[in-house]
């Protein structure tokens, strides 16, 4: 016997997983199907779900992001610069890596 499940996605949702499905060999149906069976065998989502935290770069323009990377590059060339290790190690503690 067989389930039916229904799923109401926007259009374009719609359309461009289709089109990204067949792109992969398959269909939306398919798809949803192996989601599915990966799901269950691995007893929950097959992918991580997790809130993303923003960054302070969030929201910035092209614009503005390509002048504080002129800023950073200034900077070091005036020998302003941290160690990679340094760096690395903040964004360990900061985002918990």
């Amino acid at each position: 016997m067989a389930s039916t499940i229904q799923v109401r996605v926007d259009d374009e949702l719609k359309d461009k997983a289709d089109q990204l499905f067949k792109d992969l060999g398959t269909d939306t149906t398919t798809a949803v199907r192996m989601f599915l069976i990966q799901a269950v065998a691995q007893n929950g989502f097959p992918f991580e779900i997790k809130r993303v935290k923003t960054t302070h770069f969030s929201g910035m323009t092209e614009e503005e992001l390509l002048e504080k990377l002129e800023r950073a590059r200034e900077s070091a060339s005036e020998g302003k610069y941290r160690s990679a290790d340094s760096v690395i190690s903040d964004i360990r503690r900061t985002y918990g890596l």
